[in-house]
């Protein structure tokens, strides 16, 4: 069975595995610099080839695609979803966004509580 959001995060996938920073940007207008900072990273990071595939990046882009592709169905769209995902803080962790738990390393608490909502917990 394929992971819930695997079509979405896979339309930015390439042939080759890795998530295409451009297309991402694209898809979310954005710059590649704005898009290297809603995930936590510096902005040479994404303009660079040899860094841009490098595990951090592709595992920080994952992160923030497969959060945005868990609530994109009931936030009302992608781009709904990115504001969520940028802009709402969590009152379960902390009061910080998911941008903010992403770019600390914690995507896991985000799934956590994406869980925990979807099998009927409260928020």
């Amino acid at each position: 069975m394929e992971p819930a959001g695997a079509g979405f995060v896979g339309h930015f996938i390439d042939q080759a595995g890795i998530v295409d920073v451009g297309r991402v940007a694209d898809a979310f207008r954005m710059t590649k610099g704005q898009l290297a900072e809603t995930v936590g990273l510096g902005a040479a990071t994404v303009s660079k080839a040899e860094r841009r595939t490098g595990p951090r990046t592709q595992s920080r882009m994952r992160e923030m695609l497969e959060i945005v592709s868990r609530i994109r169905d009931w936030a009302g769209g992608e781009t709904q979803a990115m504001a969520w995902y940028r802009s709402q803080p969590i009152p379960a962790l902390d009061g910080r966004t998911p941008e903010a738990l992403v770019k600390a390393g914690q995507a896991g608490a985000v799934r956590d509580y994406l869980d925990h909502l979807a099998l009927g917990g409260y928020a």
